[in-house]
């Protein structure tokens, strides 16, 4: 048991460090950075949609025989972040009194949520992975890795398009990485309890990366209606959704 502890809490450490590669993006000069912004935002909006419908809920239907329960944590994922969102606006109210103004900001608030739900997941999944043998954790530990370089390359992109700091976005992003040793610590003491604690978790989170692609990043991807800059935000989509696929065949 103290080897698969070893193996769990090493590999999400090294997940975790990941986030550090957005430092590339802070020696870039800041107009170039502003060009390739909406860019990573589409990009984060394509890993999100593809991470659900070819990863989260595959998996989740393959692990559940009662399909209405998938279903229903699907929608309270959406739900939740429906809410949440409706918490954090209504906090940044009545603090600013600039409620006109607020989606922009709101937008990193619900990705840095959605990251942190990501990352806790990618933690448990590690985890039940190297419960199963260490051979099918360290190919877990690779799929992993392979997914997290272009979603958190897409993430440093949204919180710099929300305003933050290239070092404060960087910064956030590895905190909310940090999630993934949370996730792993509960997996890890949670299924000596609950049997198949993943048939709740996978659904929820893909109802909430579902509800940030389509409520938050695509809505600022809208804004810009110029032709050759609407193809590149399509195609950052689609590139997304592609990399999440060739993954699952790949895995």
């Amino acid at each position: 048991m103290a080897t698969i502890y070893l193996y769990t809490f090493g590999s999400v450490i090294l997940v975790s460090l990941i986030s550090f590669i957005g430092v590339f993006f802070l020696l870039m000069k800041p107009y170039r950075l502003s060009k390739i912004i909406m860019f990573l935002v589409s990009l984060s909006a394509g890993t999100m949609l593809g991470d659900a419908a070819l990863h989260l809920m595959p998996e989740a239907i393959e692990n559940n025989n009662s399909s209405l329960n998938i279903w229903f944590w699907l929608l309270a994922g959406i739900l939740m972040f429906f809410v949440l969102e409706k918490i954090v606006h209504w906090h940044h109210c009545h603090e600013t009194g600039e409620c006109e103004h607020t989606h922009i900001k709101i937008l990193g608030i619900m990705n840095l949520l959605g990251d942190g739900l990501h990352n806790f997941i990618d933690g448990a999944v590690l985890a039940g992975a190297f419960l199963v043998n260490p051979t099918l954790g360290f190919a877990t530990l690779i799929a992993v890795i392979a997914h997290e370089i272009p979603q958190e390359i897409g993430d440093l992109g949204v919180l710099v398009h929300a305003g933050y700091s290239r070092r404060k976005a960087l910064f956030l992003n590895f905190i909310t990485a940090l999630s993934a040793i949370l996730g792993a610590a509960a997996a890890l003491i949670i299924s000596a309890r609950i049997e198949n604690i993943s048939q709740y978790i996978l659904p929820f989170a893909a109802g909430s990366f579902i509800y940030i692609a389509t409520s938050d990043l695509m809505p600022e991807l809208k804004k810009d209606v110029a032709l050759s800059k609407s193809i590149q935000q399509l195609f950052g989509i689609v590139l997304g959704i592609a990399i999440m696929y060739l993954l699952k065949i790949l895995g």
